[in-house]
């Protein structure tokens, strides 16, 4: 039977009536009392849309825990540390690259006061913010010139809006990419008032399919990584070499969105048939663009390097201003810049690196510690072989040996396992420090790849404490 809404409406008590509640002089002696107020108003229009619903109306005690709990929500920070045992390095949803302490220890300084991000310490007048990172940057990659934008869809998206608005843009359909959050290449094009041309295959395009694709309104010939996908089979695709000479040969601009932003080669063996920046810059692309916050291992940008006439029109153009970056992440990516110009700490300095490089014989002294710590708290669990991923959009297919500790739900039947395990995975995202595991099929694992030697015991107490809650409902 539907309530009628006008008498229900009249059993909410008034705002005045909830402040002098007992609970709510708790929250009052805690918060400000301007927030409290919110709290309560916002509160009490969600019980009368419930109302008018068809839902009857909250008695008081119910409406202080929804207060209760509302205050909490909005007081608690939505972003916090996160545990990452997923194995997933470069992981997109957890921030991407993790910083360190190095790199957050050596930027404290600048960024806790005032700096001369614009100020010109030798003239005594305003100077510019990009020349803090652009020789670090020149250095390592052998660029001519270096531009920096906010990540790496703002660096095509200037790119191909300074250099072909209302112009004609060669790529090939077979990368046509979309990478994470719905970035995709046409719709980027899009965006930058430049008209796609594709040319070629999905599995197969040539030099030649290029070459005649090109038209007087041609200004971009723009070759994408495909940094996250693989193409198998009967394929073939032009060498960044190939466009460049047809670039060169017609006065074509050519442009290489290289994604994933790998600085220079390390010597990690999964990295060594990827494109870096230098190698490529050395073929004679004009551009190159990339992100900051993946396999270079700092934080959120777009990187434009190559010749310095092209990176000066981009610095003139009006939507970089629109672009550009900030103190912090300009002192970020210049300490990670000098991070790769002392090779021998960069495994030790650089925490993408540092994991990639992570001995499978550490992994399973790791993955053997946490699990004694879960056994030594009476938590059913084994070690068991894993499968790490750099992540990030990057290096798809290759996978990196590590350990993970799967627990094991005893004494229930499979769909009960299952079930189980579904709600420790759940509760465990709900913690003051949120541990993210794998679920597959049934199973919880937590790959001991990302995880951090300083978290191995926390994660197990906050394991135990949620499996010991669950089991106990």
């Amino acid at each position: 039977m539907l309530m009628e809404p006008k008498s229900e409406l009249q059993k909410i008590p008034g705002v005045d009536i909830l402040m002098k509640h007992q609970e709510i002089k708790s929250l009052l002696a805690i918060y400000p009392r301007n927030l409290i107020t919110h709290i309560i108003k916002t509160t009490l229009e969600t019980v009368r849309n419930d109302i008018y619903s068809g839902q009857p109306a909250a008695d008081i005690e119910v409406l202080v825990k929804m207060i209760e709990k509302n205050t909490r929500l909005l007081t608690c920070k939505s972003l916090r540390p996160v545990i990452n045992a997923t194995g997933v390095i470069v992981h997109t949803n957890l921030g991407r690259a993790p910083f360190g302490d190095f790199l957050l220890n050596e930027v404290h300084d600048v960024l806790r006061s005032y700096n001369n991000l614009e100020f010109d310490l030798d003239s005594g007048e305003r100077g510019s913010r990009y020349v803090h990172v652009t020789e670090l940057m020149k250095l390592l990659t052998g660029a001519e010139d270096v531009l920096i934008v906010n990540n790496n869809a703002a660096a095509v998206m200037l790119t191909l809006r300074t250099f072909a608005k209302n112009k004609e843009v060669v790529i090939s359909r077979g990368e046509l990419i979309e990478i994470g959050g719905a970035f995709r290449m046409p719709e980027i094009m899009a965006a930058s008032d430049c008209k796609m041309v594709e040319v070629g295959t999905t599995n197969k395009t040539k030099p030649e399919d290029f070459a005649k694709a090109i038209t007087k309104k041609t200004k971009i010939l723009l070759k994408a990584h495909r940094s996250n996908y693989v193409i198998k089979g009967f394929t073939a695709e032009p060498k960044l070499t190939d466009l460049v000479e047809l670039g060169k040969k017609h006065g074509i601009t050519v442009v290489y969105d290289m994604g994933s932003g790998l600085l220079q080669k390390a010597s990690i063996k999964m990295l060594h048939d990827q494109p870096d920046v230098k190698s490529t810059l050395s073929t004679g692309v004009d551009l190159v663009t990339f992100s900051g916050d993946k396999l270079l291992g700092g934080p959120q940008a777009g990187i434009i390097a190559g010749k310095k006439n092209l990176i000066e029109k981009l610095k003139n153009e009006p939507m970089t201003r629109a672009l550009r970056v900030g103190k912090t992440v300009l002192a970020m990516l210049e300490t990670v810049c000098m991070i790769y110009l002392d090779e021998q700490n960069l495994f030790h300095k650089n925490p993408v690196f540092s994991m990639m490089n992570t001995g499978t014989s550490q992994l399973k002294t790791k993955a053997d510690c946490f699990s004694a710590s879960l056994l030594n708290k009476k938590i059913p669990n084994h070690v068991i072989k894993s499968a790490g991923q750099a992540g990030g959009g990057a290096l798809p297919e290759k996978m990196i040996e590590s350990y993970a500790v799967q627990i094991i739900i005893q004494g229930k039947s499979r769909a009960e396992k299952t079930q189980i395990a579904e709600k420790i995975y759940k509760k465990l995202l709900l913690q003051s420090l949120p541990v993210l595991g794998v679920l597959r099929k049934g199973q919880l694992i937590f790959d001991v790849l990302t995880i951090p030697d300083k978290d191995v015991e926390s994660a197990a107490r906050i394991i135990t404490d949620v499996y010991r809650e669950v089991n106990n409902e």
